[in-house]
């Protein structure tokens, strides 16, 4: 094998934003680990960060064409996905009211951003063969039975943010595949409908407060709002350089609630101010630059509809994520890709950013 070859077959400019995004997440998790005392959660994110560089090595060394040209991989892939989202109903450990996890020793294993991944992949199948039936509204509803499954398996956990996330995905690939306009007016009047419904009928009480605390955060400070003003406080209060690792007290004193997974965009803002902020955001959107880049160029549908749902996943949670840290949408704990803790967002986002990577290569390895 060339090794030059080897590493220059990479697809660098995807790689390294993401590889930038994760150390910023292990400052902040390091930065909280240092006031606790205790650094597992920072060992374990160190050890899925090893596992993650691996991952995208070992997917380098693979011919992924296969993926384009054979939907029973895709569809196996999809399935075990589905397989491993319905277990948790029986085999899931309860935390926090969420049977979301597998429960592995000291490690937890999340199924979902997995199945997101696979999900990607089996819409960009099903509608990289479809462009001419694209224009049939019988080809979207089909397409909506792939959606269905794992988004109702996520919801009933209940983790209605994760869920919706899923919408983005299929929303983002069915409208790039040439969803025609009209037809895109038929599936939001859909969705204005079911959001109605599940309001008055579905949605849990704590899940209104959520929203209704959204719209008037100055309500309730101390109750539902507390989250989202701490949140703000730490943000404001890290100035333009930041506080540094050790002086960030809204984290480290435990005021800032979920400072290593869904307020860790505050965390980070206080301890490394607004300069640190940019910094984040311009690797944020340098990375989705880039993967919208792979679509442009992309030289089949399979892998410009890769890219774009990929894409979708990866700036719909970074959206709703900082949304959420500054106030200005819904606490409804979605993590920031590449940067909050947890070892199964971390692998199942490298796991999608190695595949993109892999199937816009040109150069072959061997």
């Amino acid at each position: 094998m060339n090794f030059i070859k080897f590493f220059k077959n990479f697809n660098w400019p995807i790689i390294l934003p993401a590889f930038a995004l994760t150390l910023f997440g292990l400052l902040s998790i390091y930065s909280f680990s240092l006031a606790q005392g205790n650094f597992l959660n920072f060992k374990k994110q160190l050890i899925f960060f090893a596992f993650s560089i691996a991952l995208v090595i070992l997917l380098n060394f693979f011919n992924l064409k296969f993926l384009k040209n054979n939907s029973y991989f895709v569809f196996t892939f999809y399935f075990f996905s589905l397989v491993a989202l319905l277990g948790l109903y029986f085999l899931g450990a309860e935390i926090r009211g969420d049977k979301g996890w597998y429960k592995i020793g000291d490690f937890s294993f999340d199924p979902v951003p997995f199945a997101a991944i696979f999900l990607i992949a089996i819409l960009s199948k099903y509608f990289a063969v479809r462009h001419i039936e694209i224009k049939r509204l019988q080809t979207i509803f089909f397409s909506l039975l792939y959606l269905a499954i794992p988004f109702f398996l996520i919801l009933f956990q209940p983790d209605i943010g994760s869920a919706f996330i899923l919408i983005f995905i299929w929303l983002g690939i069915v409208v790039f595949s040439g969803l025609k306009f009209q037809h895109l007016l038929v599936l939001g009047l859909v969705a204005l409908i079911i959001f109605i419904v599940a309001w008055q009928f579905w949605l849990k009480e704590y899940q209104k407060q959520r929203v209704m605390a959204f719209l008037n955060p100055e309500s309730d400070p101390m109750g539902i709002s507390w989250n989202v003003n701490q949140s703000r406080i730490a943000i404001g209060s890290g100035g333009f350089w930041g506080k540094g690792i050790d002086k960030n007290f809204q984290t480290q004193y435990g005021f800032l609630p979920e400072p290593q997974t869904d307020f860790i965009f505050a965390s980070i803002a206080e301890a490394t101010g607004f300069f640190g902020s940019f910094v984040l955001m311009f690797f944020l959107s340098f990375l989705f630059w880039q993967i919208l880049k792979v679509a442009l160029n992309a030289e089949d549908n399979f892998t410009r509809l890769f890219a774009i749902g990929f894409a979708f996943l990866l700036i719909s949670q970074s959206f709703i994520n900082i949304g959420m840290c500054l106030g200005l949408l819904p606490v409804i704990g979605i993590p920031l890709p590449f940067v909050s803790y947890g070892g199964s967002y971390l692998l199942a986002f490298y796991l999608g950013l190695g595949m993109l990577g892999r199937l816009s290569a040109v150069d072959e390895i061997y």
